[in-house]
């Protein structure tokens, strides 16, 4: 990736007791804003030094990383979240790495919150998210395969 750099900014936690989960980290000094309703499936925070942490329930992570649809064993897995300067770029990174020979969960696609987006994964297993800056006018809901 000469010339371009991808920014380590977010941890997204897949969590299968959201109210505790969240408990835990405000805990240890974590801001995190009250999830979604009616269900929980989505809250985020922000940690000392403006890092990003975010929670999702196991169904709604199988919304965006499609390659985990029908997975009973999402409890407790993250993703690394990387930020790219242009949507271009998640596309270039993604095909630079899968190119290397790594493995691609996700190929970019255009996401519902409205930014372009990516999963690889890296050598250990652990999924790592290539996402643009988000652009409000590219944002949709619902999903087509979020569930009812």
């Amino acid at each position: 990736m000469t010339g371009r750099h991808a920014i380590l900014n977010q941890l997204n936690v897949i969590a299968g007791d959201m109210p505790r989960s969240i408990d835990f980290y405000r805990r240890l000094g974590v801001q995190i804003r009250e999830p979604t309703e009616p269900a929980p499936f989505h809250a985020n925070g922000t940690a000392a030094g403006g890092f990003r942490l975010e929670f999702d329930s196991p169904e709604f992570a199988e919304v965006w990383n499609r390659s985990w649809a029908g997975r009973t064993d999402l409890q407790g897995r993250i993703v690394i979240g990387f930020h790219v300067e242009s949507r271009e770029n998640v596309d270039r990174t993604y095909q630079e790495m899968t190119a290397a020979g790594y493995r691609g969960l996700a190929e970019p696609f255009d996401a519902f919150w409205g930014a372009r987006y990516a999963i690889l994964e890296d050598p250990n297993g652990i999924a790592v998210g290539i996402m643009s800056p988000v652009d409000p006018n590219r944002r949709f809901w619902p999903p087509e395969n979020w569930k009812d």
